[in-house]
């Protein structure tokens, strides 16, 4: 007798979820050369929770999206020689880089919180 559907789908996001807050507290050791692992833990967490319409699927959704962009100005700024001494950027410029740092904690929260309810309460929402 094979599982019903729903519950192979609820096991699937389970993993991708643990998966991807896994991945993100790994990257966390080294947070530039980890961005990947981290935007890629996001990723995961986001789309397990997509999957099965987790009440946390918006939040997870934006704060991969938040890491996407902070990642992106990651690379572009470390392609352009970084901030501070002779490229003519002050240090400040480095503020533009915030939305990866608030991304990762917001997918670490929302991963966490996502693997925390129980899975008849997906759809429903619990007071705080």
């Amino acid at each position: 007798m094979t599982p019903p559907d729903f519950l192979q789908r609820a096991n699937f996001a389970q993993i991708l979820r643990i998966l991807g807050l896994a991945a993100m507290v790994i990257g966390a050791i080294d947070p530039l050369e980890g961005s990947v692992l981290i935007w890629l833990g996001n990723a995961l967490a986001a789309l397990g929770a997509w999957l099965v319409k987790n009440r946390y699927q918006t939040w997870l959704i934006c704060a991969w999206l938040l890491v996407t962009l902070g990642v992106g100005l990651l690379f572009g700024f470390s392609a352009l020689g970084g901030f501070g001494g002779t490229t003519g950027r002050p240090l400040w410029w480095a503020l533009v880089l915030l939305p990866y740092p608030i991304g990762w904690i917001m997918g670490l929260l929302g991963a966490a919180r996502s693997l925390w309810e129980r899975p008849d309460s997906t759809t429903q929402h619990m007071p705080a």
